[in-house]
């Protein structure tokens, strides 16, 4: 009876270390990132980079820009250390026109998408993911894009994402209507990588930077691979529930930058410390 009761005891033991260390490691197995629409300065990568395993990295115009300020700087930013999101900006309902036409400006889109991954340096299979800024159910027109879009950077070599709503736009015959989801319904066999964004508080923890990063899934999308928890600046109907832990003027900085240069940031939480699969050997 002893050497069994010294057995089971030594069982029990065994199981619960396993136990920890599984919980370690699955609290352990989330990434913290950030985004933003311009470049944030070579001066201020180092810092960034205490916190922050990865960057998001636009191949085109970002949304309301004149310029891309990210053009050229892949190499700088992964020598510093970074990781990468990379990001196409899509299409606007209001520009597709047609499902053909929709069509159309999807295939193109892809192939400048492929172009510019290819002249930025990033490998074959680096994830491209297209901005869709627009959110609630998809329309015929904004389908034909984005699925258009998604065949082209397949055939050109590289995986496609998206990123896009997670939060429940409306509810329609009971049902909550997450862009997410109804991509992700409608896209038959097409493989793609998905960036959600939720700044909703609960599930985000609003502008934090936490030691060990909630996961994706979190976000209430269990198929996501990034989850979006913060934007600058605070989306007031959207976030009202959060901490006051965004700056008095509603936007999100990182630490140990001043807050004089105005930094402000979106922060993301991804399953890899290169959510893109960007970095080059």
């Amino acid at each position: 009876m002893l050497v069994t009761k010294t057995v089971s005891v030594l069982l029990v033991l065994a199981l619960s270390i396993s136990f920890v260390q599984t919980g370690d490691a699955q609290s352990a197995s989330s990434f913290l990132g950030f985004d933003r629409n311009n470049y944030p300065g070579d001066e201020n990568l180092a810092t960034l980079h205490k916190t922050f395993s990865y960057t998001g990295y636009w191949l085109n115009l970002p949304p309301s820009a004149r310029t891309n300020t990210w053009s050229g700087k892949r190499r700088k930013l992964q020598a510093a250390g970074f990781g990468f999101l990379v990001l196409f900006n899509g299409r606007l309902y209001d520009e597709l026109k047609t499902t053909a036409n929709a069509g159309k400006l999807g295939k193109s889109d892809g192939l400048a998408a492929v172009a510019a991954a290819k002249r930025e340096g990033f490998p074959t299979q680096t994830i491209i993911f297209l901005d869709q800024e627009q959110g609630g159910r998809m329309l015929a027109e904004q389908k034909a894009y984005i699925f258009a879009w998604v065949d082209a950077v397949a055939a050109g070599g590289f995986r496609a994402g998206i990123y896009c709503s997670g939060i429940s736009a409306a509810k329609e015959g009971g049902e909550d209507i997450i862009t997410a989801n109804d991509i992700r319904r409608n896209a038959g066999e097409r493989k793609i990588a998905f960036w959600v964004t939720n700044d909703a508080c609960p599930p985000s923890p609003g502008c934090a930077f936490p030691k060990h990063a909630p996961g994706p899934t979190d976000s209430g999308v269990d198929f996501a691979e990034v989850w979006q928890f913060a934007q600058s600046p605070k989306r007031k109907v959207v976030a009202a529930g959060c901490p006051a832990n965004y700056h008095p003027d509603g936007n999100c900085y990182p630490p140990g930058v001043s807050y004089e240069k105005r930094l402000h940031i979106d922060v993301n939480t991804a399953t890899s410390a290169d959510p893109s699969h960007g970095r080059s050997r």
